[in-house]
């Protein structure tokens, strides 16, 4: 609890006090900038741990951070700036400077079901039920690779079960569709999100997308992690990602399809190829020894395609590779989806599935049968959504069993 207080001392001054700015952080920035940019000392950064440096090249530019000064405004107090959905970087000002600390992004976890007929498309319905452009996007992202939307008329039906976490009143990060059905000419299409994947009602994955592994015959040394309490060193870690040992020059490969966005150095991630694929997926290739000749931005790979080789540039402890794997911006265990095709469900995965797919299916019809309505999102907002600090130590941030 004590982690968090600070965070807390900061939503109560954001109530209570015109001295808290909330901005997007800017393109381009990294967290070296900001300190020199604020007349904060560099050292803050070098005196990290290779983790701690390597989540600080995990801003992504746009994510709302949260800058709270003296009543002058001319002394920063606190900052706040999240690294991902789980975790946020706090700088608070103490009498010896700035202290680093990583501490969880309190945030509450609202769920809801809904269904409504099809008049226009399920895009543009969602948004005018729900005012929630981004729950629209999800809804047809899940389907997209297992139900062909032309085939829809108007008064098909759809029915929705999906969780979203709200942070100081306001939606945060992306919405996870947990179960979704499609009624088209009276017969149900069913969807279940299960252990992170997407899958029908007999559970077979519908997701198509599939990755490849990016270095062959190689150790896995480091494992994804959100967020972690460390009971050793007492502080919150995190891993965006998996390392794979290797020796130095070994060959990486292009994970899928796609076109290089970045090839160059960054901060503690050392030499960073960053790969755009379809779908909304891009891969990140760390502490490399160098590119294979010819990779640069814009250049288009095909996967299996060597781009590079294991090194140990940046803050590495050792030749490896780190691989980050992103949805939408948001990262994601490259474990999931990596060598991962079309398949079914067996032994006590299966059974535990079946059980959870026929609780949503019960929740998905019974939402048809009574028409139950979508709430909006500015109703989300409203302030018995925002966050209970009574309930913030009980809050994990993950997923249950079947979302």
């Amino acid at each position: 609890m004590r982690r968090l207080f600070f965070a807390c001392l900061l939503l109560a001054a954001a109530l209570h006090a015109s001295m808290v700015k909330k901005e997007p952080w800017p393109q381009g920035e990294s967290f070296l900038h900001y300190l020199a940019h604020h007349d904060m000392p560099q050292s803050i950064y070098w005196n990290l741990d290779k983790e701690a440096k390597e989540l600080c090249e995990e801003i992504r530019a746009g994510a709302p951070y949260y800058t709270m000064t003296d009543d002058n405004g001319t002394t920063i107090e606190q900052v706040l700036i999240p690294v991902n959905e789980e975790l946020q970087i706090h700088l608070v000002k103490t009498k010896e400077g700035y202290r680093f600390e990583m501490i969880p992004v309190i945030y509450r976890k609202i769920e809801d079901i809904f269904a409504l007929p099809i008049r226009r498309s399920p895009y543009q319905d969602i948004i005018e039920a729900t005012h929630n452009r981004k729950l629209a996007h999800a809804f047809v992202d899940a389907f997209k690779n297992s139900f062909d939307f032309t085939r829809l008329r108007k008064g098909d039906e759809l029915a929705v079960a999906y969780e979203e976490k709200m942070r100081l009143g306001e939606p945060y990060g992306l919405p996870v569709i947990r179960a979704a059905m499609i009624e088209q000419h009276k017969k149900p299409h069913f969807l279940f999100r299960f252990h992170d994947r997407y899958y029908d009602e007999k559970g077979k994955e519908v997701e198509g997308f599939v990755f490849r592994k990016p270095v062959n015959h190689v150790r896995i040394t480091s494992r994804f992690t959100l967020r972690r309490w460390h009971p050793i060193l007492h502080r919150y870690r995190a891993h965006l990602g998996v390392d794979f040992g290797g020796r130095v020059g070994t060959p990486i490969y292009a994970a899928a399809d796609g076109r290089i966005i970045f090839a160059g150095r960054l901060g503690g991630y050392g030499n960073v190829i960053k790969i755009r694929h379809r779908d909304g997926f891009m891969t990140l290739y760390a502490h490399m020894h160098r590119f294979r000749r010819g990779m640069h931005r814009g250049k288009y790979v095909k996967k299996g395609q060597v781009i590079g080789y294991i090194g140990s540039t940046g803050m590495s402890t050792g030749p490896h590779l780190h691989f980050g794997l992103y949805k939408n911006g948001r990262p994601v265990n490259p474990l999931g989806v990596i060598k991962v095709t079309r398949k079914t469900l067996y032994g006590k995965r299966r059974k535990a599935f079946i059980r959870y797919a026929e609780t949503m299916k019960q929740k998905l019809l019974n939402a048809a049968k009574t028409h139950a309505c979508a709430v909006r999102l500015d109703d989300l907002s409203r302030s018995r959504y925002c966050i209970d600090e009574a309930d913030a130590d009980k809050t994990d941030g993950n997923e249950s069993s079947g979302g």
